[in-house]
């Protein structure tokens, strides 16, 4: 009996022997762009403080299908070699050019080959959504935070805007300032909501995912986190400006500024969960 134990351990260490070495190897190749990452991740009002978690979260849906993934037989696929090449070619120019954020997508590339080399379709195809949901940890190019904050930011006056006059609070919009009068507010890029559309669209890939329907049902409610972030951050910006008309624009920085935020991602979290339960 124990040298049938002793003869299963080696088998399954000299099965897996390669794919661990791959993966050491591909992450000491992408360990500047982990460093890069690390570094969005944690920096002053970051868009992507969520970036540490993400690994975690596909670590845990994998772990969830253990039991049927222990009854799959791997099959290496030579389609995987393709993706692999494909992937570090673009790792070493963008490597090369010093662009980090097109080194983090042929990681994926790279890892989504690496599983297909080793294990085969079928397996791929059973982790697809965890292994793809790793995209959530890449920090979109500074220059495109900017343009897609600046963006919303203007949207988002607008409609407070027009949420105040509508309440009777006279308002005016002159870029992302809106004027009232007894005071001002700045709809800055904290209060732009592209944060919470970003976690939030994580949020609702993973609640997609789960939803027992059909694919059109997940994608619809995968969608449904961009007008749920706007509106919800919409709310935000007219409780502090409501705020800041009422009783001073004093009370509207500090604990109370981050206190809304919290406030409206809570909001969020609630409608979406309540869209899922209207699709189901």
């Amino acid at each position: 009996m124990e040298k049938g134990k002793k003869f299963m351990i080696i088998n399954s260490l000299e099965k897996h022997l390669k794919p661990l070495i791959a993966a050491v190897i591909f992450l000491l190749a992408y360990v500047p762009t982990f460093i890069w990452m690390w570094t969005r991740w944690w920096a002053q009002d970051s868009y992507y403080s969520h970036g540490i978690l993400i690994p975690f979260v596909t670590g845990f849906l994998i772990w969830q299908q253990k039991d049927e993934l222990a009854k799959m037989k791997p099959q290496e696929s030579p389609w995987g070699v393709w993706l692999i090449g494909v992937g570090i070619a673009i790792h070493l120019l963008s490597s090369l050019f010093r662009v980090y954020f097109t080194s983090g997508f042929s990681m994926f590339i790279v890892l989504v080959g690496l599983i297909l080399y080793f294990y085969g379709s079928a397996i791929l195809k059973k982790i697809l959504f965890p292994v793809s949901f790793l995209i959530f940890m890449l920090p979109l190019p500074e220059v495109a935070i900017t343009n897609i904050s600046f963006r919303l930011k203007l949207f988002a006056a607008q409609l407070a805007k027009d949420v105040l006059n509508g309440m009777g609070i006279l308002a005016i919009q002159e870029g992302s300032l809106i004027k009232m009068r007894h005071a001002q507010v700045v709809v800055d890029d904290v209060c732009s909501g592209l944060r919470s559309l970003i976690s939030l669209g994580a949020l609702g890939a993973i609640f997609a995912y789960w939803l027992k329907g059909s694919m059109t049902k997940k994608v619809l409610l995968f969608l449904s986190t961009i007008p749920i972030a706007i509106f919800t951050n919409m709310c935000r910006v007219v409780i502090l400006s409501v705020i800041s008309e009422v009783w001073g624009t004093q009370y509207t920085t500090g604990f109370v500024h981050d206190a809304t935020g919290f406030l409206v991602f809570a909001l969020a979290f609630l409608i979406l969960y309540a869209v899922t339960k209207v699709l189901e």
